[in-house]
């Protein structure tokens, strides 16, 4: 089945981002796709938290959300909407980093708030502290879509390979990676890790990306890739926003894994004897 990837150059502004957003996901309708997925952080990218603070709502009230179910509702499309910056309510006073699943009915299937935070200091210069604005969730979803089975994660978490066996040993069939990497660790690690991901999963994978220098200052590496079981990339969307399709044939994934059945193979690990 056909599958499209909005890759996009989201800004501070949540109306502007939800018009693109519903832009991308009409083409992605008309090009006959099944499912659409979109990057992380599709509805608001600003580094400056004060003032971004003022548009960042909870789920009842974000608009990019609910643009994303009227326009799933309105063209029969499903939507892997990569994530949002949401607040949770209760007690919790940071943010989350949410995906969702929205079915042709306007209806959010699953929800994902992204387990692995991201705090770091970039030879760059650059600096981020992802933990001291959001919580971490708590736990993987695995989701039944008309493509396949798809586990659910974000961005900074495709460096931990355990959550992947996680999701291939609970049925996972497509791996969704919205992401909005950093330039300088986007060169040096997306096509790798991404590559690694399917392969070790025996999983397509889906990494719908940010792309290029955003109205807050940050500059994010694009590249929003389909890869198939054996490693191979299906697509590769380069520098600049736009929608991309690819074919997810789950023939494919049952030959791959028939060729390597490492998932078969896979056994608990032992405790680990250190010596010396």
């Amino acid at each position: 089945m056909r599958v499209a990837v909005l890759q996009m150059r989201s800004g501070i502004d949540p109306a502007a981002n939800a018009r693109a957003l519903v832009a991308g996901l009409e083409e992605a309708a008309a090009g006959g796709a099944a499912i659409a997925f979109t990057p992380e952080m599709t509805g608001l990218l600003d580094r400056d938290r004060q003032r971004a603070a003022s548009s960042i709502a909870g789920e009842a009230s974000d608009v990019v959300l609910a643009a994303a179910c009227e326009a799933a509702l309105r063209l029969g499309l499903w939507v892997q909407l990569g994530s949002l910056a949401l607040r949770p309510g209760g007690e919790e006073r940071r943010y989350v980093n949410r995906g969702f699943l929205i079915d042709p009915m306007g209806v959010i299937r699953a929800r994902y708030d992204k387990l692995h935070l991201f705090d770091v200091d970039l030879p760059t210069g650059e600096s981020w502290r992802e933990s001291a604005a959001y919580a971490p969730g708590s736990g993987a979803v695995v989701a039944e879509t008309p493509v396949g089975q798809l586990g659910l994660s974000i961005c900074y978490d495709m460096r931990f390979p355990d959550l992947y066996r996680a999701l291939s040993d609970a049925g996972a069939e497509i791996l969704s990676v919205p992401a909005a990497f950093t330039v300088p660790t986007g060169r040096a690690h997306w096509h790798i890790l991404l590559r690694a991901r399917a392969i070790e999963a025996g999983c397509f994978v889906v990494a719908a990306a940010q792309a290029g220098t955003h109205e807050d200052g940050r500059s994010t590496y694009g590249h929003s890739l389909v890869v198939d079981p054996w490693g191979e990339v299906l697509l590769d969307m380069g520098e600049e926003p736009g929608v991309g399709f690819a074919e997810i044939d789950l023939i494919r994934l049952e030959d791959v894994r028939a060729r390597i059945p490492a998932l078969r193979h896979r056994r608990p690990i032992p405790a680990v004897e250190r010596v010396g």
